[in-house]
């Protein structure tokens, strides 16, 4: 056993960083939420309010991060390394930032329907956030192995989904949107912004393997 783990054993126990990483979960969770109601919009302005509202959440998102590196700077002693907590909790950040990106473009460029793939891309970003709060509430015991395991897959199985919902909405945008260039190029920005949502999704779910990795 490492020494940093053995001193960890035996210190006072402190639950103020899961209680902040489940709250950026939570947070995200509140985002997919908000964020599937995208999917019955239709015109810009049923999407102001949305993204407003994701906005928001956003800046929410952004303060408990900052509180958790502020607590990183000083604590001692943190439940697992200080490294993987700020990793994780930047990684939960970037998930959220992503999708505040895309419903941001969605106002910005005046896309007001929303193509079938892209509703089915945002359905897969919501299922793998779920996946991650379930996988930040585990932290607090790492040895439930098999549930553990369980979100780990399942978050890489939605990031597998995502890809190829991408790669065919990718194509038909370019074998059925062959006379205005300007709205393919639109579409094409949101579909890569939530598609690099669900890849932050998977490099959250990476954090989460690693620390049990070292703890388990």
């Amino acid at each position: 056993m490492k020494i940093d783990q053995f001193i960890r054993k035996l210190m006072p126990k402190d639950d103020k960083f899961y209680r902040l990483l489940e709250e950026s979960a939570q947070n995200l969770i509140k985002v997919g939420e908000v964020l599937q109601k995208i999917s019955s919009a239709m015109s810009v302005e049923e999407l102001e309010p949305i993204a407003e509202e994701i906005k928001d959440l956003e800046h929410k998102g952004d303060s408990i991060t900052h509180q958790i590196f502020h607590e990183l700077n000083i604590t001692f002693v943190t439940p697992f390394d200080r490294e993987d907590i700020h990793y994780l909790a930047s990684a939960l950040d970037d998930v959220l930032d992503y999708i505040n990106s895309s419903t941001g473009r969605f106002i910005l460029y005046h896309v007001g329907h929303i193509p079938g793939t892209m509703v089915a891309l945002i359905d897969v970003i919501c299922k793998a956030i779920v996946e991650l709060a379930k996988g930040v509430s585990l932290l607090r015991d790492l040895h439930d192995l098999e549930s553990f395991t369980e979100v780990l897959k399942r978050v890489n199985d939605y990031e597998d989904q995502a890809d190829q919902i991408f790669d065919r909405a990718i194509a038909d945008l370019f074998n059925r949107i062959t006379n205005d260039p300007i709205n393919l190029i639109k579409l094409k920005e949101i579909y890569v912004t939530l598609e690099t949502a669900t890849d932050k999704c998977e490099d959250a779910a990476n954090v989460l393997e690693s620390i049990l990795i070292k703890n388990a």
